[in-house]
């Protein structure tokens, strides 16, 4: 009678850990449907930001003739970098180059140029006076602008990867914390004293 009662008894533990555990991967199954389901409209959303982006022409870098289409990107994009240029000046079609380069990696950030003749109302309102000048945007304001090439170590031999490290400091850019710090200045840590040479123009 007693090994009875005491097989019961032991029965009735089995069965109550058996529902504890039944209860417990039903929970879990459903917290991972949940998540599931969070993730998936998570993955959803980012797919149709990047496929406005695309139309949006994200992943390019082209030249904006319309002050009115300028104020329209950096106004309405999240990131925006504006490089002002004028073009015969020979320091903004390297810096054209470098650019490039990075419209194709950042893809969340949008890149233009705009020729400054183009854009005088612009030229004013944001003080432009040196060129070349890359002027960048976050959430319609402007956070930071590198004007001439003084602090891309005054020469025009920086590199794609010193540009792209100092552009991130406003957070136009996301750079890692090991690509900044593999970044190196250039070779050539001074200015080109060549007599025919670009300097900085004051426009």
């Amino acid at each position: 009678m007693i090994k009875s009662e005491m097989e019961n008894e032991a029965t009735d533990v089995y069965k109550d850990e058996d529902d504890i555990f039944a209860e417990l991967e039903a929970e879990d199954d459903e917290f991972e449907s949940q998540f599931r389901e969070q993730r998936m409209k998570q993955l959803k959303q980012e797919m149709d930001n990047l496929n406005e982006m695309k139309l949006n022409r994200h992943g390019t870098y082209e030249e904006i003739k319309s002050e009115k289409e300028v104020l329209n990107i950096t106004t309405k994009e999240k990131k925006v970098v504006a490089h002002f240029f004028h073009k015969d000046f020979r320091r903004c079609q390297i810096l054209d180059g470098h650019l490039e380069q990075l419209a194709k990696k950042h893809f969340k950030t949008k890149f233009i140029k705009v020729d400054v003749e183009n854009a005088p109302f612009l030229v004013t309102r944001l003080g432009i006076r040196v060129l070349p000048c890359v002027i960048s945007f976050v959430d319609g304001i402007t956070v930071d602008r590198i004007i001439g090439f003084e602090e891309l170590g005054n020469t025009d031999d920086f590199s794609t990867k010193f540009l792209e490290t100092r552009l991130s400091k406003s957070d136009v850019l996301v750079v890692s914390q090991e690509q900044a710090s593999n970044s190196r200045k250039p070779i050539f840590g001074f200015a080109n004293n060549d007599s025919d040479s670009d300097s900085d123009y004051d426009y």
